[in-house]
């Protein structure tokens, strides 16, 4: 039986390691990081890291899992709050979102390794949002009740979602090609920024009715 030093020991140890691992990731991607950089980086043996979590791609579920769980629970609950306007919502929605991948760039690259990968696919990603915890068909409840009171122009929820999602994404898979080729010279993370306004004016803007 573990002590109770033992658990807060075992507890302690398990943060520096997932807060390592966030770091970690963030600067190298999930294919580039190395269980031994992560070791060093929280200052701890790498055969920890491999009792806690068995395996590198283990130890990024468990980064994945925190990071959208410390994220999508406030977001969508504040979708479902009647104090805010819906247009109100979607740009809280878009500005959370792009400051979530600015801060985790890894996220994108991870779900698009995890659909494409030899004895992986759709529903392995699926999955993993499930086990989150995190509700996704909030949003489109609500979008499809604004729709149908006819406070925002007719349009399938699903496409509203979809446009959304990429617009926020794109940016982030597609930055070591756009950054050089489109936009050489500029600051990309200030250009980022910047796309919080920009694409919650676009959506807004499309939807609202004139």
């Amino acid at each position: 039986m573990i002590s109770p030093d033992n658990s807060v020991s075992h507890t302690a140890t398990e943060r520096r390691i997932l807060d390592a691992a966030k770091r970690v990731f963030g600067r190298k991607g999930l294919d580039g990081a190395r269980m031994q950089e992560i070791a060093d980086e929280a200052g701890l043996n790498k055969a920890l890291l491999h009792y806690y979590f068995r395996s590198k791609d283990n130890l990024f579920r468990a980064v994945f899992r925190e990071v959208f769980q410390s994220f999508f629970p406030a977001v969508l609950e504040m979708m479902g709050e009647e104090g805010y306007s819906f247009e109100e919502k979607i740009r809280r929605f878009v500005h959370s979102y792009i400051e979530l991948i600015r801060q985790h760039p890894y996220l994108p690259g991870f779900i698009l390794h995890h659909m494409q990968g030899p004895g992986e696919g759709p529903e392995r990603v699926v999955d993993m949002f499930r086990a989150t915890g995190v509700d996704p068909g909030v949003f489109y409840r609500e979008a499809k009740k604004e729709a149908e009171k006819g406070n925002i122009r007719p349009i399938d929820p699903a496409q509203l979602i979809l446009n959304i999602i990429s617009l926020c994404i794109f940016p982030f898979i597609g930055a070591p090609v756009i950054s050089v080729f489109l936009f050489p010279g500029k600051d990309y993370d200030r250009l980022l920024e910047e796309r919080k306004e920009t694409v919650s004016d676009f959506v807004i803007h499309a939807i609202r009715k004139t």
